[in-house]
């Protein structure tokens, strides 16, 4: 055998020996840039829609249009307006009732009595004419007198027209809610608590006592 071929494995151990320790082999260094050259390929792989993973998917609905939304706008402050015009419109008017009413109410207080006062003067009229005839040199006391009564008739007549009502009980049980005694007289012809005298008329006024009446009342004698 030759020396040199001897000598070739030795040399090749000499070569291996003589490589650092961390310095890789061929054969590792050609599987390094296999796995190397792979990484790129790994890049290329299919991804998830969406991007990374866990993010939701990407609402694909069109947006609005804008001439859409502005018509919209526009119509919605037409209506806003128009209620408005409306709400002031109503409050208006309410406060012109509010007005109305109160100076009714006013009138009502204020010329309450303008019936009453006009059947009134036709009283004063027949006692100023009375008052006229009296005057006179020749003056007739019997016409003086009839017109008298005429006048207290129309007199009453008026205050009944509007719900006043005369009160005399002379002759009649005392009634202590109509009547007020102003003193006492012993009588032995009439029963006890009698009226035996008005000496004021009193007046109701729509059922409601105005002024009771003044009266004497009878006795046991």
């Amino acid at each position: 055998m030759s020396p040199e071929r001897d000598r070739q494995p030795d040399d090749e151990t000499d070569a291996t020996a003589a490589r650092p320790a961390d310095e890789p082999t061929p054969e590792e260094a050609a599987g390094g840039q296999q796995q190397a050259g792979a990484a790129p390929g790994d890049l290329g792989a299919e991804q998830p829609v969406g991007g990374a993973a866990g993010d939701p998917p990407v609402d694909s609905e069109p947006a609005a249009d804008p001439t859409q939304l502005t018509m919209l706008l526009e119509d919605a402050r037409a209506k806003a307006d128009q209620a408005h015009d409306q709400l002031l419109r109503t409050r208006a008017e309410m406060e012109n009732m509010s007005r109305r009413q109160a100076k009714e109410l006013e009138n009502a207080h204020k010329f309450a009595l303008e019936g009453f006062i006009k059947e009134l003067l036709q009283v004063r009229d027949s006692l100023e004419l009375g008052y006229a005839a009296a005057q006179e040199p020749d003056a007739d006391v019997a016409k003086l007198r009839e017109g008298t009564e005429l006048t207290l008739k129309l007199l009453s007549d008026t205050m009944s027209k509007f719900g006043v009502e005369r009160i005399y009980p002379e002759g009649q049980p005392f009634n202590p809610d109509y009547h007020q005694a102003m003193s006492m007289q012993p009588r032995s012809d009439l029963p006890a608590n009698t009226v035996t005298n008005v000496i004021q008329t009193g007046y109701t006024l729509n059922g409601r006592l105005v002024r009771p009446a003044l009266v004497m009342v009878s006795s046991e004698a």
